[in-house]
């Protein structure tokens, strides 16, 4: 395959490309750098990046024009300034059209997208069926969502995968980090009352190789385990690792009004149609998770929620 990948230098795409270059894949990556990493792109043959963003026009025309790839994956997103809604809608609505614009024009034989699940926002019911109602609530959850309609009346051969909790190497969202970087710093943490499903990086990548074949179903995909986990579970996964115990329980706090209080995806559709099924539970996840950052530390970390009151020192 020659895959675009946009958003490369990110978690998720910095880890499909270590699993597909060994593959012998020509891949080329479109990354602005906002919050991926240019150093975790190995300079290698078969690897090609160019710096700048899914939003400009004419770069996206270029890459696609001397790169001529035959599958598309979309990773690139705007998040981690949750207030600036002009760079949300410009990366994350006018860059998918770009992207589909060329990939018609290209004839991409698939074209898969990494959706958030916020895009159902406050869940009628939970787990959240691949049917539910889109109601974001965030200006990413809003413009992630605005994108995927435009994918979805396009003519390309599409998947959309709405995704869990993606939990893996380069992770630098959520709680996870979160906790582990305040915790090893002697820091004080709260909780949430909220509750996530949370996915292994290697589960993430199976699905997404099932998506790329031709074979494969179009359309859109819940991606997850189906089981929740409080945040409180988090925290405690993270401070026993840690080998730490709090003087005083972690406060518990109500989620915030821009923070939905459970997100756990049913992936019913996904095992029935793609013939995938999770198969690393919270408990490995999370071990693995925490033995990248042992090794390798955090260099940053994003969210795409408003800062809360003051969490302590």
């Amino acid at each position: 395959m020659r895959v675009l990948i946009s958003g490369g230098a990110g978690c998720l795409g910095s880890n499909l490309i270590e699993a597909w270059l060994p593959q012998g894949h020509e891949i080329l990556v479109i990354d602005n750098f906002a919050t991926g990493r240019r150093e975790v792109l190995p300079d290698i043959p078969g690897l090609d990046v160019v710096e700048g963003s899914v939003a400009d026009r004419d770069l996206v025309e270029s890459a696609f024009a001397r790169f001529a790839p035959t599958h598309v994956v979309h990773s690139a997103a705007s998040y981690k300034d949750p207030e600036d809604w002009r760079e949300d809608a410009a990366t994350n609505v006018a860059g998918m059209i770009n992207l589909v614009e060329a990939s018609r024009r290209a004839g991409v034989r698939r074209f898969v997208h990494f959706q958030t699940a916020l895009c159902y926002g406050r869940p009628e019911r939970v787990p959240i069926p691949v049917e539910h109602p889109t109601r974001p609530i965030t200006s990413y959850g809003i413009s992630k969502t605005a994108a995927e309609a435009y994918l979805a009346i396009s003519d390309l051969p599409w998947i959309s995968l709405r995704l869990a909790n993606v939990t893996g190497p380069r992770l630098a969202i959520g709680p996870i980090p979160t906790f582990y970087r305040r915790l090893k710093a002697g820091q004080k943490c709260f909780c949430t009352e909220a509750v996530r499903d949370f996915l292994d990086m290697a589960d993430f990548i199976a699905v997404t190789d099932i998506a790329l074949r031709d074979e494969a179903p179009t359309g859109i995909y819940n991606v997850s385990t189906g089981e929740g986990h409080s945040i409180k579970e988090v925290f405690d996964a993270v401070a026993l690792h840690l080998g730490l115990v709090p003087a005083e329980p972690v406060p518990v706090m109500p989620v915030g009004a821009d923070d939905i209080a459970a997100v756990v995806l049913d992936p019913a559709r996904t095992q029935e149609r793609l013939g995938w099924t999770a198969t690393v539970g919270f408990a490995e996840t999370m071990a693995r998770m925490l033995r990248w950052y042992d090794a390798h530390g955090i260099s940053a970390i994003y969210s795409h929620l408003k800062a809360p009151a003051a969490a302590g020192p």
